[in-house]
C-alpha cells in the first residue's frame, strides 16, 4: 500500500493535497482496496460549503457504500468528471486521476495526519 509523503490524511481514509489555497481531496489506496470494485461516486456539488469532518458525498462499491468526509473547511470549486464518469479510476489511481473534488480553503487545516500517523492507523486496522 502506498502512502505518498507529500499528502495529508484523515482517520476516515481521505487524502489531501494543498496548493495555493486549494485542497484536492480523494480516498486513499487503503480505502479503495477495502471497498473493492468502485461502481459509483457522488461527490459534493460545486459551490457547496463543506466543513472538516462532515459527510459530503459517498462512494459505492460492489461490497458497500461509504461516506466521503470533507477533511477541510471551504467551498467546493471543482469535481473530477473522470471519477464520476468512470468510478473504477478511483481504485486504479487513487492519488492521481482518481481524485474526487477540490475545495477553496476557508483556512489551513491543522488536524491532518502525517503519512507516518496514517500508516500506523491503517496497520492497526489491517
Amino acid at each position: 500500500m502506498s502512502v505518498p509523503a507529500e499528502l495529508g490524511y484523515t482517520s476516515e481514509h481521505e487524502w489531501v493535497a494543498i496548493s495555493d489555497g486549494v485542497a484536492t481531496v480523494g480516498i486513499t489506496e487503503y480505502a479503495a482496496e477495502a471497498l473493492g470494485d468502485i461502481v459509483y461516486v457522488e461527490p459534493p456539488e460545486v459551490g457547496a460549503t463543506v466543513a472538516a469532518g462532515d459527510t459530503c458525498g459517498e462512494v459505492e462499491s460492489t461490497k458497500s457504500v461509504s461516506d466521503i468526509y470533507s477533511p477541510v473547511n471551504g467551498e467546493v470549486v471543482e469535481v473530477n468528471p473522470t471519477a464520476v464518469g468512470d468510478p473504477a479510476i478511483i481504485g486504479e489511481d487513487p492519488y492521481g486521476q482518481g481524485w474526487l473534488f477540490k475545495v477553496e480553503l476557508a483556512e489551513e487545516p491543522t488536524d491532518l495526519l502525517t503519512p507516518e500517523q496514517y500508516t500506523q492507523l491503517t496497520e492497526g486496522e489491517g
